[in-house]
């Protein structure tokens, strides 16, 4: 008979999370511990208003599980039980983490996947006023970081990316509208992110009414976040995108995001491999999925004041294995 534990966390930030939908100053996440034969296994998720998650409501989701989990309900079954999500994300890392406890080998040894020492990863440019943005990327890029990833809305897009891009002339840059853009105008902006040398945009369209990309002739790379969740996604991504962004808390797991980075690979999606703001414990799960990436976006533990223990080791820019 397996013990689970599930509690709520809230991780406080030490400067406010500001993207276009709204601003954050802490990290509300779940915990599922698993413990089996006195070994234990830990996942951890973080809820997102924007699927219509709630902290209560993924509690409530795990909760209705917890009786199959202490019988013993296996990775596979859980696929067929809850839909994708944060609930089910929880559950299928603290799963995978026991397995691997279990056999005394890290995650990615688990899966016989090789890490790198280090992993480049994105730092974040919240969202601001050109000067705030333009001093915040070059404090990121003096620091260490090589990859920004450049959050902005429907305002000022000409002013804060030429004042970014002369903060940071070397700087791989990265944009993510979260939605917020519209088709109007569409063609000039992603021709001015080409002309400031951006290697990529992300989800500029909402999820819902992205129909104009189709076919749209554009001068830069455009990567799915909100429009991708599983391998189910991908039929209406075609024609679209070129990349898929991967987040564990929209796959509902490892298990499904292992699935959905080969699919789209086989489909000739470059992939991005993303995260909410969360803890280590998350990060730490995403981790097999890094050396297919061409981009990862793994910077959410840095933006907490305090990071879980044992944490995993993260300079500007770089996660250190």
């Amino acid at each position: 008979m397996r013990s689970v534990k599930v509690y709520e966390e809230a991780w406080p930030l030490h400067t406010p999370f500001v993207i276009s939908r709204g601003s954050r100053s802490e990290a509300c996440v779940v915990v599922v511990e698993i413990e089996e034969e006195g070994i234990k296994g830990v996942g951890e998720c973080t809820p997102y208003p924007r699927y219509g998650e709630s902290l209560a409501s993924v509690m409530a989701h795990i909760m209705t599980l917890v009786p199959d989990l202490q019988k013993g309900l296996s990775r596979e079954a859980l696929q067929q039980r809850l839909p994708a999500g944060a609930a089910r994300n929880a559950i299928d890392c603290a799963l995978w983490s026991l397995e691997a406890a279990k056999q005394r080998v890290s995650l990615p040894a688990l899966l016989g996947v090789t890490l790198p020492e280090t992993i480049i990863t994105a730092q974040t440019v919240v969202i601001g006023e050109p000067e705030q943005m333009a001093a915040s990327a070059k404090a990121l890029y003096a620091s260490g970081a090589t990859l920004l990833k450049v959050k902005l809305d429907d305002r000022l897009i000409s002013e804060r990316m030429v004042a970014i891009r002369a903060a940071v002339p070397e700087a791989t840059l990265i944009v993510d509208a979260n939605e917020s853009w519209h088709s109007e105008g569409l063609a000039a902006r992603c021709q001015l992110l080409a002309d400031l040398n951006v290697a990529m945009l992300e989800q500029p369209l909402p999820a819902n009414d992205d129909a104009a990309l189709e076919n749209f002739i554009h001068p830069l790379p455009i990567c799915a976040d909100e429009s991708c969740h599983t391998r189910d996604s991908l039929a209406q991504l075609k024609g679209r995108y070129e990349m898929v962004n991967i987040k564990l808390d929209k796959t509902g797991g490892l298990t499904e995001a292992l699935a959905l980075a080969k699919e789209a690979q086989v489909q000739g999606f470059g992939l991005m491999l993303g995260c909410m703001l969360c803890t280590s414990r998350a990060i730490g799960a995403a981790l097999p999925l890094a050396p297919q990436v061409r981009f990862a976006d793994l910077d959410g533990p840095t933006w907490l004041a305090v990071d879980v223990s044992p944490a995993l080791s993260f300079t500007s820019g770089q996660l250190h294995l």
